[in-house]
């Protein structure tokens, strides 16, 4: 009996364990260094490394950025197709006043598809 026990335990535990990797296979992700202050959605970030984490595609994405392990600022966006591969990557902002930017596109090192933010 104690045997059928650790077995349901076991099924149970890799069924769960395999759910969760499906989520996260949808998710993709890129780093970008931020050189100055600049919002995503109400949230100013300030100058360092981060993580974007986004799932979904074309015009219907949805994006985490994330730095030191936390979720820090979510957006909606979506991703468009560049030219040809990004040699870097770049953080493209936008003038909203004379104090204030915001993050408008993420291009990754290597990629063709280029992260939009907001409403674009």
């Amino acid at each position: 009996m104690k045997s059928l026990t650790y077995l349901a335990s076991f099924a149970l535990i890799t069924v769960s364990l395999a759910f969760a990797g499906d989520k996260d296979k949808d998710k993709t992700e890129g780093k970008f260094n931020l050189l100055e202050p600049a919002q995503v959605g109400s949230v100013t970030l300030q100058p360092g490394e981060y993580k974007a984490e986004w799932t979904g595609s074309g015009n219907a994405v949805k994006v985490e950025i994330i730095q030191n392990g936390k979720t820090v600022a979510t957006a909606e966006g979506k991703l468009t197709e560049l030219p040809q591969r990004a040699s870097t990557d770049a953080v493209i902002l936008n003038n909203v006043n004379d104090t204030s930017k915001t993050i408008d596109e993420i291009e990754f090192n290597h990629r063709t598809e280029a992260l939009l933010l907001g409403a674009q």
